[in-house]
This record gives structure tokens, C-alpha cells and sequence, in this order.
């Protein structure tokens, strides 16, 4: 298991430009299932995460090859699913390897949608609570699919013959649960209607690069979304949007311990609420272009609503707050002036992480599992070093931002969650002026 060493208190400053959205590839990367064709994607991020899912492809059958950089853009793959192993999907080692990985969820709608049948195993990833998959499998099932259940193997088989498109009101407007019914419908048989769809930036992605391959999608940014089922799809190009979790992180590490960083390349209308978020701390958030520049903050002093009353940052569904960020978010609020009310309504165990950063010596107090209350320091009291671990991948950022800005030398074990998400944390932080260390 290997540690990142911090030494803390170096201010950071230059460029960063972030990585290929982490969410938008495991949605598009799984929909090349759906064609005999090939498909080019660009600007995939390094990462675990995605690197397993490509590597479940391969071992599904799908010709995977990494374009050279020269011809094509950074990070560029191709990928045709002409001849899918399908004995090998109701393998045991197909099983397991579904349960190391939460994103293998998302080959369940185009397997299912083009090859009639899907295995499915509980998913792995975060440990951040209860991550439900009834979603999928109430969409599955409008759509006509069946369910049997392998007891000995603790794994569902899914099957349909033909999927028939019909009307859904969706429990809940889960990305992943839309992402896998849109890729379910598309080769479905007549129409199929979404309602309490999530309308996320990467399922806007995901509909327009089904729609270049011949899916005929409608609705595309609200949450009604309407799939006129088609024979089949071709192949395409595709490129990844940047990483708007990356991007607020690096907002928040500005904040933290910046002495005045550019980040490249946003995609600024895609990022919804997230600049203003950090601009309700009090941080300044410049925009430039396409860029956004975040000066150094010697001081930020939280807002207050119009009646005074206390603030309070809440997670929402998109175009709210994406819960990926409230541990950043909560990170910046202790060097902040003022009081700011945290309340996580999507995962009941990811605030959890708070008791690391109240030994580092912030002034947190955890309500319950969904709320924690922060009294920022004002920048009076650094936060002392510590050792830590990574719980997850957004908490592991958040603590990595907390270390980089204390006093003292930190540890925080565990990183392969980082890098499920992170690709080259520390050499890219390092290249700011961070002295973070890879251990093993």
C-alpha cells in the first residue's frame, strides 16, 4: 500500500490544466459495446478507475488500442467491440473483476441492449454508504428484461429477447442509472421516455456521442429524455470533457495554499454552480477565457444569506452541487472567516472523514451522518500535520489539500484511492511548487 509524504506550508503558483472527465469516460468508454464499429475517444484520463474498465473491455474482447500521440490527441484509444466473448461474461473471473470495480455497472445497458443479456455482480468503489442499483434494474425491467438470481455465485443474470421502449418516472435521478438506461434504449424496439432524468454535463456527452453514432435522442439537458430506438449504431469520435471534480479541487487548492494558479482549459459552461460555490467561502474565482484564475487568498470571509442567517452548502442534483466536491469545499472552509453549515444529502457515511481534519485541528462539528458545521480559523491557526488514511476518492483529494497547507510533515496512506481519480497527482502539484513524496 503506498503513502504520500506532505511537507506542508510550500505556496503553490503557475499553470494547471485538468484531466479528461473521470465519469464522462466510464459512461462513453462502456457505450463502444454498442457497436461492431470502431470508436476513437480522446483526452481519457490515466487513471485506475478507467484503466480497469478498459481493461474489462479487452478482456470482454474488445480491440482496445492506445492511438499514438503524434497522430491524435494526448490520451487517445480506439475501440471495437466486433467480437464480444460472451461465454466469458458469465465467467467467474468476469464476476470478480465486476465487483472490484463500481464503474463495470455501466457495460450492464449496452450489453444488455445489444447482446440481449448481462451478468451482474455487486459493483465495488467508494466505501462513502449505501450506493443503490434499484435504479438500473426498475429501468431494465420497464424495458422488458428479467432477472434470475445465482444464489451459489451471489450474482443476477439479465436477459431480454427484444426491449421494448415505454414510459418511466425514474425513483431517483441517479447519473449512472440514466447513463445505463439511455444505453439500454437506444437499440430498443419503439420509444422510450425518461422522466427524472439526471441532466449532468456527462450524460449531455454521452446522448450527443450516441446520437453521432445514430441514436436518435431527444431532450438532451433536461430531465426528460425521449429514445427513438434504432437497428443499429456506427462508429464515431468522441472527446471527454475536462474533469469538473478536478477542476474545483484545484479551486480549492488555490484557496488553501496558492500563491496565485491558472487553471486551464475549463470548459467554464459546463462547470454549473461550482465557481460560485467557492465564491460563497469568500475565494476569489477569476474568469479568463476558458481559464480561471484564483489570486492568492490571504483572507476569505464566508457569506451570509440576505436575513443573516448562518450559510449552508448542500448537494443537489445537477445543475446543484455535485456531492463530489463537499469535502474540498469543507477543507477550504477551515482557514475561511465566518461559519458555514455542510449538509451532504446524497451518502449518509461521507462526512466521516471530518475526524481527520478535527486532529489536524480544524473546528468541525459533525451533526450527524449528513451535516457538519465549520468554524473557519481565518487563517489565525494553521492545521497541524498528521497521518491519515484515504477513505475514498474525494476525501482523499480533500485531505491531500488539507496536508499540502499545514505545518508539518503529513502522511496519507492508502492513495490508490486517489489514483483511482487523481491521474499524476503529486507530479502535477509538485510542478506547482508542492513537495509531496510517493512511498511505497
Amino acid at each position: 500500500m503506498a503513502t504520500f509524504k506532505i511537507e506542508g506550508g510550500h505556496l503553490l503558483s503557475g499553470t494547471i490544466t485538468p484531466q479528461g472527465a473521470k465519469n464522462e469516460a466510464l459512461e462513453v468508454i462502456s457505450a463502444t459495446l454498442l457497436t461492431s464499429e470502431q470508436v476513437v475517444i480522446h483526452n481519457i484520463p490515466d487513471i485506475r478507475d478507467v484503466n480497469n474498465l478498459i481493461q474489462l473491455l479487452r478482456d470482454i474482447g474488445v480491440k482496445v488500442e492506445k492511438l499514438s500521440s503524434r497522430h491524435s490527441a494526448a490520451n487517445s484509444y480506439s475501440f471495437q467491440a466486433d467480437a464480444l466473448d460472451l461465454n466469458y461474461l458469465g465467467s467467474d473471473e468476469f464476476v470478480h473483476q465486476c465487483a472490484e470495480l463500481r464503474g463495470s455497472v455501466l457495460t450492464i445497458g449496452p450489453l444488455l441492449g445489444r447482446m440481449g443479456k448481462a451478468v451482474v455482480a455487486k459493483p465495488g468503489g467508494d466505501k462513502i454508504g449505501r450506493r443503490r442499483l434499484d435504479t438500473h434494474f426498475l429501468g431494465f425491467k420497464n424495458l422488458g428484461a428479467k432477472f434470475r438470481q445465482i444464489p451459489d455465485r451471489n450474482v443476477y443474470e439479465i436477459g431480454a429477447r427484444q426491449l421494448k421502449g415505454t414510459y418511466m418516472l425514474l425513483d431517483e435521478a441517479s447519473v449512472t442509472g440514466t447513463a445505463n438506461i439511455i444505453m439500454a434504449a437506444v437499440l430498443a424496439e419503439g420509444t422510450t421516455t425518461i422522466y427524472n432524468a439526471a441532466c449532468e454535463p456527462y450524460i449531455q456527452q454521452l446522448c450527443h456521442m450516441l446520437n453521432h453514432m445514430g441514436a436518435n435522442i431527444s431532450g438532451i439537458g433536461s430531465n426528460l429524455i425521449t429514445i427513438v430506438g434504432v437497428k443499429c449504431l456506427h462508429g464515431t469520435q468522441h472527446n471527454l470533457l475536462p474533469d469538473m471534480i478536478e477542476v474545483g479541487s484545484f479551486i480549492g487548492m488555490a484557496a488553501m495554499c496558492g500563491d496565485g494558479i491558472r487553471i486551464k482549459n475549463v470548459s467554464l459552461n459546463n462547470l454549473g454552480i461550482i465557481p460560485e460555490a467557492f465564491r460563497r467561502l469568500g475565494v476569489k474565482v477569476e474568469e479568463d477565457g476558458d481559464d480561471l484564475f484564483i489570486p492568492r487568498q490571504k483572507h476569505y470571509a464566508v457569506d451570509s444569506f440576505i436575513d443573516g442567517t448562518i450559510m449552508t452548502l448542500a448537494d443537489a442534483p445537477w445543475p446543484g452541487l455535485t456531492p463530489d466536491l463537499l469535502s474540498v469545499l469543507i477543507v477550504v472552509a477551515t482557514q475561511a472567516r465566518g461559519t458555514v453549515l455542510f449538509h451532504q444529502k446524497m451518502f449518509e457515511s461521507r462526512l466521516f472523514f471530518v475526524d481527520r481534519l478535527i486532529d489536524m485541528g480544524a473546528q468541525i462539528i459533525l451533526c450527524d451522518p449528513h451535516r457538519a458545521v465549520v468554524v473557519g480559523h481565518d487563517r489565525q491557526r494553521q492545521l497541524r500535520a498528521s497521518r491519515m488514511s484515504s477513505p475514498d476518492i474525494r476525501a482523499g483529494i480533500a485531505l491531500l489539500i488539507a496536508a499540502m497547507s499545514a505545518q508539518g510533515t503529513s502522511y496519507i496512506s492508502n492513495i490508490e484511492q486517489i489514483d483511482r481519480g487523481y491521474e499524476n497527482i503529486e507530479e502535477r502539484l509538485n510542478a506547482l511548487g508542492a513537495k509531496i513524496t510517493r512511498e511505497q
